[in-house]
């Protein structure tokens, strides 16, 4: 009876002390705190998690050799990030999904051709103007019915969804529009003949007919001037404060200039 009471007590003794060692952290696995973008990443710096439809050549898209993603916008976020002391986070999203990502936190900024807005700017902040653009009408080389915005009416048009030349074809009266997730889809769409025309950015469309696509051709004028800027979440004042530092000090030392030349061919307009 002694023995085993001895027993009892000794095993209650090392009980005790396993117990007490747990508490000082021991074994007892640690949980992983949940980090919100923009949080800061230890000896690495901060992250900044950066969305964009990479789908848009030639300002975001996918090399077909490597599997990058390749373009104007994708070297100006690096040298930006780099800038301003972030470790870059780049995802690809649908462009309709963007803005909401912004307002949920999701991510911490965006860059993807999106056009600096009123409607826009209610719900997020944009950063000073990176590119000057405007809309242009696409149809088939061998269409010489429509020659500008003006022939449009009735037409079967195609857009991106969410985008600028969406809400620009949503204006031609008797327009029958088809909404696309991306730009690719909507200009084959036109190569196919099952639309009449496509409403985009300029640059993009004249992008896509220098790669091949000549059967493809711009017509009219430039619908109208649009500035493409940064969009971050209205909560994140220091995050706008430190991107468009950081594209000041690029446009002053001369690596915007490289890298628009690098993709446009020209100086920056």
């Amino acid at each position: 009876m002694k023995k085993v009471l001895k027993f009892g007590l000794l095993a209650l003794l090392v009980l005790a002390l396993a117990v007490a060692a747990a508490g000082c952290g021991g074994s007892e696995p640690l949980k992983e705190e949940a980090k919100e973008p923009g949080g800061d990443q230890g000896q690495t710096g901060k992250k900044l998690v950066v969305g964009s439809d990479t789908t848009f050549a030639p300002f975001e898209f996918t090399d077909a050799a490597t599997g990058k993603y390749i373009g104007f916008d994708v070297e100006l976020i690096e040298a930006v990030a780099k800038e301003a002391g972030y470790e870059l986070d780049f995802r690809s999203m649908a462009f309709d999904g963007l803005i909401p990502a912004l307002q949920t936190s999701q991510i911490d900024a965006a860059i993807s051709s999106i056009t600096i807005t009123d409607e826009r700017k209610q719900v997020v902040n944009f950063t000073d103007p990176y590119y000057k653009s405007g809309l242009i009408v696409a149809v088939q080389a061998k269409n010489d019915d429509i020659k500008s915005f003006d022939d449009l009416k009735g037409k079967k048009i195609a857009v991106q969804s969410g985008t600028t030349g969406a809400k620009m074809a949503e204006k031609i009266p008797e327009a029958k529009i088809t909404y696309f997730t991306n730009t690719d889809q909507a200009l084959m769409e036109l190569k196919n003949g099952a639309v009449d025309a496509v409403i985009n950015d300029y640059p993009v469309s004249a992008y896509f007919v220098k790669q091949g696509n000549d059967d493809v051709k711009l017509v009219g004028d430039i619908l109208s001037a649009e500035e493409y800027g940064i969009a971050v979440p209205k909560d994140k004042t220091e995050v706008l404060e430190n991107l468009n530092a950081a594209l000041k000090t690029l446009k002053e030392n001369g690596e915007y200039a490289t890298i628009y030349k690098k993709w446009f061919g020209e100086e920056p307009k």
